[in-house]
C-alpha cells in the first residue's frame, strides 16, 4: 500500500544515496588521483576473492543500496510507458496541498553545470518544458543560476535565492553531495517545496527527490552484459571519466564484482573523457595482447575508443557506451556487440513536472525513481531513426519529442 509523508518544512534525517551525471564531490576523502594513469594493481584490477570470500570493502559499495538497485532493475513502474519521464516506483509519497496555488510560481533552478552533452541536452529539454508550463499558466518565471561546477558559487547561488525571497519553489542538482547539503537544508527551511534531482545530498528535506535507478544499475546492467558475451580470462578496458563521484563510483564498484565473479581481467583508467587520452589508452593495452572488452562509466569518447582498434586493425571489442547519438552510430556501423546503458536525461522535465504537481497539492513520490533501461542492439535502430539529424552530442532518451520547439531547438542546440 502506498505509504503517504506530510510536509510542510520538513527536516533532514537519512542519508539518500548521491546521483551524478559528471561532477567531483570534492568532500569525499581519499580520491584517486586523476591523471590518466592507469590505476594501481590493487585498485584497478582486484584479484579475484578466493573460497567465497567477500568481494574487498569501499568506501563507494553498500550492499544494501546494491541489491536495492537490483532489484528496482525489474521493478514495476507506475503511470503509463509512452511517457517515462513521469512513471515512479510506488512508495512513500510527499502530500502537497499546503503548497496549491492558483497563482502562476516563479521557480528558482540552482544548476550544478553545464559542462557536458548530457547536461547540455537536459537542459535543452527542461527549458521547451518550461515554455509549455508558463502557456499553462504553473509557471511564471524560472530564475536560474548555474554553478559552474563549483560547490562555493552553488551554496552562494542557492543563499542568494534564499536572501532574495521571491521564490516560489527551488529546484537544485547539487555539484556534489555532503559539500551542497547544508545550502539544501536552508532552502527546506524556507517553508517552500524544494526539488532536488540527478544528483542527492545528505538530508531527506526536500519535497521530491528526482532520480533514475542508479549507479548500482549502470554498473550491473553493463557488466552483465560483456561477462555474457565474453569467456573467463578475456580482459576488459574500463574506461572511467572522473574519480570521486559517487554514481561513477558506484557504476564501477558493481561493474569490477560481477567481472570478479565471472573471471573476467578487467584494468580501469580516468580518461577525463579525452578522446586523445582513451586513444593512448587502448592502444597501449593492444600492444600488451588481446583486449576482448571496453567498459565505460559515460558515453564520451566511445567513438574514439572503437577507433583506437581500427587504427590498430584488430577486431571490434563487446562494448558498453551510452545512448549518445555517437556511439549509437558508431555501434551500427561498426556491428560491434554492443549495448548502450542509459542515465535517463529526461529527468529534466520531470523536475518542472513536479513542480506542475506540487502547485495542483498533487502527491509525489518522496524518491522518485525513474526507468532507466539500457538500449539493446534490437532497438537501436528504433532510437536512431526517432533521433535522425539529431547531433552526435544529442542523448537519445532525452524525452522531449512532444514538447514545443522539437527538433529544432534540439537540433541547433543554442542554449539559453
Amino acid at each position: 500500500m502506498r505509504r503517504t509523508k506530510l510536509r510542510g518544512t520538513v527536516a533532514s534525517v537519512a542519508v539518500l544515496a548521491a546521483l551524478t551525471a559528471c561532477s567531483t564531490d570534492d568532500s569525499l576523502d581519499e580520491s584517486p588521483a586523476t591523471d590518466g594513469t592507469e590505476q594501481s594493481e590493487d585498485a584497478g584490477a582486484e584479484e579475484p576473492p578466493a573460497g567465497g570470500e567477500e568481494p574487498p570493502t569501499s568506501e563507494f559499495f553498500v550492499q544494501a543500496d546494491f541489491d536495492t538497485q537490483d532489484e528496482q532493475r525489474s521493478a514495476t513502474f507506475e503511470g503509463d510507458e509512452a511517457t517515462p519521464w513521469l512513471q515512479y516506483i510506488d512508495g512513500e509519497m510527499t502530500d502537497t496541498k499546503a503548497f496549491a496555488s492558483e497563482e502562476a510560481q516563479k521557480v528558482c533552478f540552482s544548476n550544478a553545470a553545464l559542462d557536458n552533452p548530457w547536461r547540455q541536452t537536459g537542459w535543452l529539454t527542461m527549458n521547451q518544458q518550461l515554455v509549455a508550463l508558463q502557456d499553462s499558466g504553473v509557471i511564471s518565471e524560472m530564475e536560474t543560476r548555474d554553478a559552474g561546477a563549483d560547490d562555493n558559487t552553488q551554496i552562494a547561488d542557492i543563499d542568494y535565492f534564499i536572501a532574495e525571497g521571491g521564490c516560489d519553489v527551488f529546484i537544485i542538482s547539487p555539484n556534489s553531495t555532503a559539500a551542497l547539503t547544508p545550502a539544501v537544508e536552508r532552502a527546506c527551511e524556507t517553508g517552500k517545496p524544494v526539488i532536488v534531482f540527478d544528483r542527492g545530498v545528505q538530508t531527506d528535506c526536500a519535497t521530491t527527490f528526482i532520480h533514475p535507478i542508479g549507479g548500482y544499475a549502470w554498473g550491473i546492467d553493463t557488466a552483465e552484459f560483456l561477462s555474457e558475451n565474453l569467456e573467463e580470462g578475456d580482459k576488459v578496458v574500463a574506461l572511467r571519466i572522473l574519480p570521486g563521484v559517487d554514481v561513477l563510483e558506484t557504476r564501477w564498484e558493481a561493474a569490477k564484482r560481477i567481472f570478479e565473479e565471472n573471471g573476467i581481467e578487467a584494468v580501469d583508467y580516468f580518461t577525463g573523457a579525452d578522446p586523445t587520452e582513451i586513444k593512448k589508452i587502448i592502444s597501449d593495452e593492444l600492444v600488451k595482447g588481446d583486449v576482448a572488452g571496453v567498459w565505460m562509466d559515460a558515453g564520451d569518447g566511445a567513438v574514439a575508443a572503437i577507433e583506437a582498434f581500427e587504427d590498430a586493425g584488430v577486431d571490434y571489442p563487446v562494448m558498453t557506451g551510452e545512448d549518445e547519438m555517437s556511439f549509437l552510430r558508431k555501434w551500427e556501423e561498426t556491428g560491434l556487440t554492443g549495448l548502450a546503458p542509459v542515465y535517463s536525461n529526461f529527468q529534466w522535465r520531470t523536475t518542472l513536472l513536479a513542480v506542475e504537481k506540487i502547485v495542483k497539492g498533487e502527491e509525489v513520490p518522496v524518491e522518485w525513481v525513474l526507468p532507466q533501461a539500457p538500449i539493446t542492439e534490437g532497438e537501436r535502430g528504433d532510437f536512431l531513426a526517432a533521433n535522425d539529424g539529431m547531433p552526435d552530442g544529442h542523448y537519445a532518451k532525452f524525452g522531449g519529442e512532444d514538447l514545443p520547439g522539437f527538433p529544432e531547438v534540439w537540433v541547433e542546440r543554442d542554449l539559453p
